[in-house]
């Protein structure tokens, strides 16, 4: 079973950038979809982006433009580049790992709080 553990988050100003990371155990990385979620407080973990096993992404229209995910199957990572952040984007973030339909596990979560 594929476990995740993400990295990367903290303290930014608005405009500001941070890197999130994912890494995932498992010997068939390659095979998952791997996401990005996020939660505020508050509200419902919500999509950021997701990656499929081939690489296609998709994004959420609040994060377009400035949010990049992509992954690394060598390495059994997922990343999520995040420029121009705002304090909306002030959140825990989650990775996933999907196969299918079928989510097969979840990270711990990172925290990012944008803030001046």
């Amino acid at each position: 079973q594929v476990q995740l553990v993400e990295s990367g988050g903290g303290l930014v100003q608005p405009g500001g950038s941070l890197k999130l990371s994912c890494a995932a155990s498992g010997s068939i990385f390659s095979l998952y979809a791997m996401g990005w979620y996020r939660q505020a407080p508050g509200k419902q973990r919500e999509l950021v982006a997701d990656i499929t096993s081939r690489g296609n992404t998709n994004y959420a229209d609040s994060v377009k433009g400035r949010f990049t995910i992509s992954r690394d199957n060598r390495k059994n990572m997922v990343y999520l580049q995040m420029n121009s952040l705002k304090p909306e984007d002030t959140a825990v973030y989650y990775c996933n790992a999907a196969l299918g339909s079928r989510v097969e596990a979840w990270g711990q979560g990172t925290q990012v709080t944008v803030s001046s």
